[in-house]
C-alpha cells in the first residue's frame, strides 16, 4: 500500500528539472513519496520522460498525458510501483484529449492527477472551467474503492485558503460556483484531506505569485488539494506543504503538498 503521496504543479517540467542546485530532480532524490502527482508538465511524453530519465532510470514509472496545446496543462504520476492499471481522462469527449487527466489503479488504490485551468470571470474560459468540474465531479462520485484525486485545482475553497480574499471575491478561483463545486464534493464523502489535519488555520498555502514579495510575506492560495474518499480518507495522518527555506530555492510557483497516510 503506497502511504505517502505527494502532489506539486511543476509549471514546466523541462524547466523544473533543468534548475541546478536544488530543483526537482534534487528533490525527486530525497522525496519519500511513494506516488507523485504531477501538473503542468507543458510538455510531449517524450520530452517528459528525457527530463525525468533520472529518476526513471533509478526505478520510478511513469503515466503522463501530453497536452493537446503546447505549453498547457499535461499530468502525470510517478510511482515507485508500477501501476494495475492506468488511464487517461474520465470519459469525455470535450476533455480527455487535453491533458488534464490521468489516473493510476494499483491494488488498493486509485490515484489521480488533475490540472483544472485558472478561468476568468463571465467569459467562455470560466463557463468551460464549469463544465470541467461538473464533469469530473460526476466521475469522482461513481468511484465504488479506495480513491485519491490530488492536483492544481485553480480553486481556493474558503477564506482561510486565500490570504487576500476580500480583493479576490469577484475574481477566477473564488467565485462562489467555485466554492459551491468543492462543497458539493465534500458532501459526497470526499475529505479535504490537509484541511482535515489543518484545521481553522490560514493555509497552509501552496502557491504564491512570483510577483513582489508574496512568497517572502506568505501571501498565498491553498488551491493543491487531496481530495481522497474511502477507508484511505480516515487513514491520513500527516500533511506537510514542503515550501522551499527561501525564493531563490524555489523551482516552481507551487510547492509540494505531501501527505503520509497510515
Amino acid at each position: 500500500m503506497p502511504n505517502i503521496i505527494s502532489t506539486i504543479n511543476v509549471n514546466g517540467i523541462r524547466a523544473a528539472t533543468g534548475k541546478t542546485g536544488k530543483g526537482m530532480l534534487e528533490w525527486l532524490a530525497t522525496t519519500e513519496a511513494d506516488i507523485i502527482c504531477l501538473q503542468e508538465t507543458r510538455a510531449t511524453d517524450e520530452q517528459t520522460r528525457a527530463a525525468l530519465a533520472p529518476v526513471l532510470a533509478a526505478g520510478w514509472h511513469l503515466t503522463h498525458a501530453e497536452p493537446a496545446a503546447k505549453g498547457r496543462a499535461g499530468v502525470g504520476i510517478l510511482s515507485r510501483r508500477e501501476p494495475v492499471a492506468t488511464r487517461i481522462g474520465f470519459g469525455s469527449a470535450e476533455f480527455d484529449g487535453l491533458g488534464r487527466y490521468v489516473e493510476a489503479e494499483f491494488d488498493e488504490v486509485t490515484v489521480a492527477s488533475i490540472y483544472v485551468h485558472t478561468g476568468e470571470a463571465d467569459t467562455p474560459m470560466q463557463d468551460e472551467k464549469y463544465r470541467f468540474l461538473d464533469q469530473v465531479g460526476a466521475h469522482m462520485t461513481a468511484q465504488t474503492r479506495d480513491f485519491v484525486i490530488c492536483g492544481d485545482w485553480n480553486v481556493a475553497h474558503t477564506e482561510l485558503d486565500i490570504k487576500n480574499w476580500k480583493g479576490n471575491i469577484k475574481n477566477a478561483g473564488f467565485l462562489p460556483g467555485e466554492r459551491a463545486w468543492i462543497d458539493r464534493m465534500l458532501a459526497a464523502g470526499y475529505v479535504d484531506v490537509v484541511r482535515q489535519l489543518h484545521p481553522g488555520v490560514e493555509g497552509p498555502y501552496s502557491w504564491w505569485s512570483y510577483r513582489g514579495r508574496a512568497y517572502d510575506n506568505d501571501t498565498g492560495w491553498r488551491i493543491d488539494y487531496h481530495l481522497a474518499r474511502g477507508a484511505i480518507a480516515a487513514r491520513a495522518k500527516q500533511a506537510v506543504v514542503e515550501k522551499a527555506s527561501t525564493y531563490a530555492l524555489r523551482w516552481s510557483d507551487h510547492a509540494p503538498v505531501t501527505v503520509q497516510y497510515r
